[in-house]
């Protein structure tokens, strides 16, 4: 529920009674103390007296008072607690365009032919434009300048102001990052860089802009950032559409046809506005930074992780906005680009609609004209894990709430030679958002030799990396199915005990952990599983609640008891403007850890005596001490704190501690600190991808085997290493399957996960915990934690 403020009455977004304000605030909202606040971020060149989040909620209440244009809703909270406001404004006098918005919105999924008809023969309709404000807590230009469109399309009664309200409906994000803006980084409370979420979607705040997304499919969706200058002489700020690769799962003809265009409108909104700005750096531009026109590579829309690049899965014409400077003459420029993009839109919004709805029509239609032929499947096949369901449940749940039909089998069925179980999940590419579903179901590809580098990730398939089947069918399905709407199945058990829960996946870990919290006698065989004993009250409870499907069996002789972990991570706090270890933090909380985590400082002032593993997973500057002012606070202070932390870490791993590296930076840093005698090799800071990896299959690769799949990110692998010490190697020939890694042929058949014969001291050259996005390399860490 939703409680209302002085009175006003919160409406959902499109309702057929009259539009009028409204302030709506959850009962549970937290509102920062104005004295918590930050002024501006060290790795800010320019700072300057932005709106505090803590500003934001009255001035949108002031506003809303005086307008009867706007609606002002808190549509959820961030990770820390804080209140996510929309603000949707349309003209007060056109409510019935809204509602005829909204059917044509149902029509355009429902039957897009039928909605083009219709567009054709009735030019009078209100399109949804959606701003994203400052997603990166850091870029604060961005909200500041959403502020100042939603005053001025509130009370504005200007001609140009009128003509976009009667052609749009503008639905603003006032502050995506509540957290990040309090705290003056980057990222939200749990460490995540919100805009590479968007294809796991695990904060609050991402999935509350899915849902705004798939509410409204807006036409046009601009995503406000910053700080890009001088990437060219004279031209200031990045507009996109951007260079190649281009993410084959897009019909990029319809997208660029009139992104381009968009862009240009929004360069020459700037650009006549030119002689208002007060800094030189605007007075001498020429015009700004657009990827596709002005470079070849570096800066594509290949991975889906990022707002813009997820909403044109949506249909949208989506942008990312990066304002040049820090101040009010970047708010300016974002202010004026949205600006143009929203005038050029209305323009435009007849021809622009048809061809968004044409996007959803090939995908219903099964029609990719630039796409060759085969590349789409038919359909995918999730088949259902008896004993551990989770991990596919979770992806078709994951793929309902992103708008993707689902269908499940009624009976046993067999297709192109291979028999599937009643209850099987179907996928059938012949649905508007055809794009969205491959994307999130299909293998990808190696790019390496398609350009010299990427901005980010070029590889996320989730079947691989959260461990479940999709098999791509060729053969059109006529299988009796019911469709989904969601998934929410109990855990059952059946016999007496012990009871036997499979090393299977992240449900599974967490749950052995549960019941080891709670009391009952838990053990641990050579090959991950767990065997479990006590109250069987208690553990019923808990194995409903996880979904899985436990029976009984017999402990194996030799099934080592476990105890419960205190496991301390290595804090990184925001160094480069990353929290690298938040990922690896919320795959130990997925799994049911205890876990703490410790910055470098206080490692070197207290030690790790009363922890049972140590866990690094970020960069090896932590343990450097020639840091820059914005790291300093992050890291080491001087050379007396390293030779402590040095000490204490390698005492703790003399009295039986346990210590994981994982990733690059910390295999480097192992090797700084002493603990290994292997050689460290690197790949460049860009190589990402998913790998072909031969587990050893015991230990802390127990449920892993030959020819499984690893992710990395900035790879690493090892050299002069004992065969004894050696879990994991790349494959020999052709291990890397997706993304983007040159020289990946050094790699190959190299030792990638090692453990050191005389110590416990673990490292792992993958990313085992990357972005809460990798759960099926989860349980390397959980072995690695268990295996003594």
């Amino acid at each position: 529920m939703k409680k209302t403020v002085s009175g006003l009455l919160a409406m959902s977004l499109l309702v057929s009674a009259p539009w009028s304000s409204a302030l709506a605030i959850s009962p549970n909202t937290t509102y920062v103390n104005p004295v918590e606040e930050k002024d501006g971020s060290k790795f800010n060149s320019e700072n300057y007296d932005f709106m505090k989040f803590s500003e934001i909620g009255p001035k949108l209440q002031k506003i809303a008072k005086s307008s009867k244009r706007v609606k002002v809703e808190v549509t959820g909270e961030s990770a820390d607690g804080f209140p996510l406001y929309v603000v949707t404004i349309s003209d007060s006098n056109s409510q019935g365009k809204v509602n005829e918005n909204k059917a044509l919105r149902e029509q355009m999924i429902k039957n897009p032919e039928k909605a083009q008809e219709w567009i054709k023969k009735n030019t009078d309709f209100k399109v949804p434009i959606m701003i994203n404000g400052s997603i990166h807590g850091t870029e604060f230009i961005g909200s500041d300048a959403v502020i100042q469109l939603i005053e001025r399309f509130a009370t504005g009664n200007d001609e140009e102001t009128k003509t976009i309200l009667d052609n749009n409906i503008l639905i603003f994000n006032v502050v995506a990052n509540p957290d990040g803006r309090v705290d003056a980084t980057r990222f939200n409370s749990e460490g995540i860089d919100l805009n590479r979420d968007f294809i796991t979607q695990s904060q609050p705040e991402t999935r509350q802009t899915v849902d705004l997304i798939t509410e409204w499919n807006p036409m046009v969706f601009l995503d406000t950032h910053g700080y890009v200058k001088n990437y060219a002489p004279n031209k200031q700020g990045l507009i996109e559409p951007c260079t190649p690769p281009h993410n084959p799962n897009y019909e990029y003809d319809l997208y660029n046809k009139w992104a381009y265009g968009q862009a240009e409108a929004m360069e020459s909104s700037i650009m006549k506005n030119k002689d208002e700005y007060e800094g030189a750096l605007y007075k001498n531009m020429t015009g700004t930074y657009v990827p596709q026109r002005d470079d070849a590579a570096g800066w594509d829309d290949y991975p889906p992780i990022f707002t813009p690049m997820y909403a044109m899965y949506h249909g949208a014409y989506g942008h990312t906005l990066e304002a040049p400077t820090n101040d009010e003459d970047g708010v300016k420029w974002m202010y004026d680009a949205i600006m143009g993009a929203l005038q050029y839109a209305t323009t435009n919004k007849q021809e622009m609609l048809n061809d968004q709805i044409e996007i959803f029509k090939r995908g219903l239609n099964f029609d990719h004209p630039y796409h060759e032929e085969g590349f789409f499947p038919e359909a995918y096949v999730l088949p259902v894990d008896e004993k551990d369901p989770t991990v596919t449940e979770k992806a078709v749940n994951h793929l309902i709430y992103n708008d993707i039909d689902v269908v499940r089998a009624t009976k046993n069925f067999t297709v192109e030679g291979v028999e599937y179980a009643k209850g099987s999940y179907i996928v059938n590419m012949s649905q508007v958002k055809a794009g969205l579903a491959n994307t999130m179901l299909w293998d990808g590809e190696d790019i390496t030799n398609d350009t010299p580098s990427m901005y980010d990730i070029s590889a996320w398939s989730l079947p691989e990396l959260w461990g479940f089947e999709a098999d791509p069918v060729k053969t059109k399905l006529t299988v009796p199915t019911a469709k989904v709407k969601s998934v929410d199945e109990h855990g059952t058990l059946s016999g007496k005990g012990p009871f036997v829960i499979p090393n299977s996946s992240v449900k599974a870990v967490e749950l052995a952990n549960t019941l080891l919290q709670q009391g009952i006698n838990v053990r641990r065989d050579s090959e991950g599983n767990f065997y479990v004993s006590g109250s069987l009250k208690t553990i019923q409870s808990a194995v409903k609640a996880s979904g899985l499907h436990i029976e009984s069996g017999v402990t194996p002789v030799g099934a080592e008891k476990l105890t419960k972990l205190k496991v301390a991570l290595l804090e990184d706090g925001g160094m480069n403007k990353q929290q690298t270890h938040a990922g690896m933090n919320l795959a130990l909380e997925r799994l049911g850890f205890d876990v703490t985590e410790l910055s470098p400082v206080e490692v070197a002032e207290s030690g790790l005596q009363s922890y049972d593993a140590f866990i690094y997973n970020g960069t090896e500057s932590l343990i450097s001490t020639r840091l820059s002012a914005a790291n300093l606070e992050f890291g080491l202070q001087n050379a007396g704190q390293f030779a402590a932390f040095k000490e204490n870490v390698t005492n703790f791993v003399k009295e039986g501690g346990k210590f994981i590296a994982a990733g690059a930076g910390a295999s480097n840093a192992a090797k700084t600190l002493g603990l290994t005698d292997a050689a460290v090799k690197v790949g460049t800071s860009n190589s990402n991808g998913i790998v072909s990896v031969d587990y050893d299959g015991t230990g802390i690769t127990a449920g892993y085997g030959q020819d499984d799949i690893g992710f990395v990110y900035r790879p690493a692998w090892y050299t002069g290493v004992e065969e004894s010490e050696v879990m994991a190697t790349y494959d020999e020939s052709d291990f890397f399957l997706a993304g983007h890694w040159k020289g990946n042929e050094n790699a190959a058949g190299q030792p990638v996960i090692i453990r050191e014969s005389d110590k416990d001291v673990t490292l792992i050259g993958l990313e085992p915990a990357f972005r809460d996005h990798t759960d099926y390399l989860f349980r390397l860490v959980s072995n690695a934690l268990y295996t003594k």
